[in-house]
């Protein structure tokens, strides 16, 4: 080709360029401008919107969280307050029962020396009505009267003493019944605050698992799952492995038991450190802050009352008892002893009704005896969260059973990796005492 037709094409292909510029140079038509203005207008509204829906979910979990926080601190506050009106009903109680027995020492000593206190009268009255003799008057009566002063005084002084430790034990009789009155009008106070406790309590329950249980139809599957389970469970060790094998909220606690071990394994030293100054502390928590092994010496029994039998005591069957026995009072409340899931909640054979807890790390807690449960199986429970409540006795459990009580007793068990553990260093110094292993 010429160089003359070369020009000619770079000429051609140049006006194409330009043509083709000037073209796409060329403004949109008002249309397409308006229909991609509104489009533009449309995403940025949905941002909006997805900015707003996201601080409004943000604003209701903060106000959940605010609201659990406080629904738990009322709980416990509440449950603490019943705690202590329970003591203090029972403090009374032993009281009382020390001063009727008193009362009725006296009472039986008074009875048996019923005689020496007739004659004491018989003399005193006598020696009343008939004062001494004058003087140089009729010889026989200064005699007569010299030999009964003779005999007056060999009698006398341990007649004195008799008369004395009568005036004692009366003075001391008048007294132990006027403090039994004042202690039985502190009872009766307290019996009335204690139960308008528990009902306030009891309201505090149904609002906590009226927001907890959403869905009614998937917890009653759940219960009657449960049921099923512990009918086939040979024992604690299997009802355990089957509730976390075969049960939906068993499984989910176990996997929550599992998530936190790892989390707290992942804490730095300074946020162990942290952790261990105030385990309790958080109210809004959904686990444990620290494992349950380091919580030794730090957890307070569940239930006020008395130790009816300890750990390792011998039993009935010729072995050593695996748990504590605590004698509680009617209707007492029974609350968590520590932080975790709860693995199994309802009736299982004679041990009427049963919570057992998963603390984590292998631990679990064992609660039996109770007439009514207040948790579901894989909720999580903070330690001294009311769990349940006592009977009034008349149920026959295992527990009171082998100890042949009259009173409610509750059995507590630690299991560690399905065999049952000394619960005896894990209480506080204050129960360790009543406890002692």
């Amino acid at each position: 080709m010429s160089d003359r037709g070369k020009a000619m094409r770079l000429i051609l292909f140049s006006c194409l360029v330009v043509f083709c510029a000037s073209v796409q140079a060329q403004p949109r038509s008002q249309p397409d401008l308006e229909n991609k203005q509104q489009e533009f207008e449309k995403l940025e509204d949905a941002a909006m919107q997805s900015r707003g829906r996201k601080h409004a979910l943000e604003s209701e979990v903060a106000e959940l969280t605010h609201s659990r926080e406080r629904l738990n601190q009322e709980l416990l506050e509440a449950t603490n307050k019943l705690r202590q009106m329970e003591n203090r009903a029972s403090e009374i109680e032993a009281r009382l029962e020390t001063l009727i027995e008193r009362e009725k020492t006296i009472t039986q000593s008074l009875d048996g020396r019923r005689a020496v206190i007739a004659e004491i009268l018989i003399v005193l009255q006598r020696m009343g009505r008939r004062p001494p003799p004058a003087l140089l008057t009729r010889p026989q009566d200064i005699l007569e009267s010299l030999r009964a002063a003779l005999a007056l005084e060999s009698i006398l002084p341990p007649m004195r003493a008799e008369a004395r430790a009568l005036q004692n034990d009366l003075t001391e009789l008048l007294r132990l019944r006027e403090s039994m009155q004042n202690e039985n009008e502190k009872l009766i106070d307290e019996k009335t605050l204690l139960k308008s406790q528990s009902i306030q309590l009891i309201k505090i329950i149904a609002s906590r698992q009226e927001n907890l249980l959403s869905a009614q139809t998937q917890l009653k599957s759940e219960a009657e799952r449960a049921q099923a389970l512990a009918q086939r469970a040979t024992s604690l060790k299997d009802l355990i492995s089957r509730m976390e094998n075969e049960s939906d909220a068993g499984r989910r606690a176990a996997i929550a038991a599992r998530q936190s071990d790892a989390a707290q394994a992942r804490l730095n030293e300074d946020q162990r450190r942290m952790a261990h100054e105030a385990p309790f502390q958080d109210l809004s928590r959904l686990a444990p802050v620290i494992p349950f092994s380091e919580l030794k010496a730090r957890l307070s029994l569940p239930a006020a009352g008395m130790i009816a039998k300890r750990y390792g005591s011998p039993d009935d069957n010729g072995g050593k008892e695996k748990g504590v026995s605590i004698a509680t009072r009617a209707n007492g409340i029974v609350t968590a002893p520590c932080d975790g899931w709860i693995a199994y909640s309802g009736p299982y054979r004679s041990y009427g009704q049963l919570l057992i807890i998963n603390a984590g790390d292998g631990y679990y807690v064992v609660l039996a005896g109770m007439s009514r449960s207040n948790v579901n199986v894989g909720q999580f429970v903070l330690a001294g969260e009311p769990v349940a409540s006592m009977g009034d006795g008349t149920a026959q459990t295992a527990a009171t059973i082998a100890i042949g009580a009259s009173t409610p007793i509750l059995y507590v068990e630690f299991r560690k990796d399905g065999a049952s553990i000394d619960p005896g260093p894990w209480w506080a110094r204050s129960d360790s005492r009543k406890v002692g292993g």
